[in-house]
């Protein structure tokens, strides 16, 4: 098996999506910790300008966003499934719904002034800043949702999953599912970043102990890898022939096009590279960088736009 690396930080809720997926295929991997905020430049040589939380990194293959990074495991590792029969296809709405609207209203809630002095102890007044500043570039300077708002939402929601799990140890089922992965994250960052606020699960028993279970899980075997050494895993590498994938065009570009791939939402620095391969669910640039060589920096169809760079 070819030999995993991620890109993540020790807070990240989404790198601890992907760290506990690892632990329950039991798989081994290489951890490559990156900065919180910008500048990425070793992460950037490898994705071009992707700078979202976490990336992963297998040769000069270079995969974005926690659902593809979920999928690629999936084909690799098949078992214990993510997406067991005859769940498969509802568990990836749960997940969709949890990384999307659980998450938004969960750091809504985790980031008031309690929530803050629990993530930030230790660090200066101007690292606060500067963390809050980078955030707001990554919503494209839209506003966060209120703490109001987002403290009502969140404890709908955690009601809504706590009632999933009135009859089986898991989201949607006896055995777990992209959605508890997805539904673990954001009540994780509450529960081991922002302590001072975790009262808010105690409504919920069923999910508290949901969490002991899945926390259980374990992150796998993993060692420490520098990003100069992930550099150089890319630039020795070669990137998957993509040549026979098969072309589905819903934006009228042609392969070989110099394009720009963006997220539709948070984090909006865009890529830049060639169009080598557009499948039904993938997305897959080529880029040439000096300290990695030549790469392939994959995206979901789902929640990312494809432009044509004009001439």
């Amino acid at each position: 098996m070819s030999q995993l690396i991620l890109h993540h930080y020790p807070t990240s809720p989404f790198a601890e999506k992907i760290r506990l997926i690892f632990g329950y295929k039991k798989l081994a991997w290489q951890s490559v910790i990156i900065p919180r905020i910008m500048p990425k430049p070793d992460l950037t040589a490898l994705t071009g300008g992707y700078r979202r939380t976490p990336v992963m990194q297998i040769g000069a293959d270079i995969y974005c966003d926690t659902a593809l990074i979920a999928d690629v495991l999936e084909k690799m590792a098949p078992a214990p499934s993510l997406y067991p029969s005859p769940v498969n296809g509802a568990s990836r709405i749960v997940a969709q719904w949890a990384d999307s609207q659980v998450f938004a209203a969960a750091m809504a809630y985790n980031f008031q002034p309690a929530g803050i002095a629990d993530v930030f102890a230790g660090v200066p007044e101007e690292g606060i800043q500067a963390f809050v500043a980078d955030r707001a570039a990554m919503r494209g300077g839209a506003p966060r949702m209120a703490i109001g708002e987002g403290t009502s939402t969140y404890k709908s929601q955690l009601r809504r999953l706590s009632d999933m799990l009135t009859e089986h140890a898991y989201l949607m089922g006896n055995v777990p599912s992209i959605a508890d992965f997805s539904a673990y994250h954001p009540m994780w960052f509450t529960l081991e970043r922002a302590p001072s606020l975790s009262g808010i699960l105690d409504a919920t028993p069923l999910l508290k102990d949901w969490m002991t279970r899945m926390k259980a899980i374990g992150h796998g075997v993993h060692e420490k890898m520098t990003s100069e050494q992930a550099l150089e895993v890319a630039n020795q590498a070669t990137p998957l022939d993509v040549t026979q994938m098969p072309f589905v065009n819903e934006h009228g570009i042609d392969l070989g096009s110099e394009v720009t791939i963006t997220a539709d939402s948070f984090g909006l620095e865009p890529t830049q590279g060639v169009l080598v391969a557009a499948t039904k669910t993938r997305l897959i640039l080529q880029r040439k960088d000096k300290r990695t060589g030549t790469v392939h920096v994959h995206f979901p169809r789902n929640g990312f736009i494809l432009k044509k760079v004009k001439s």
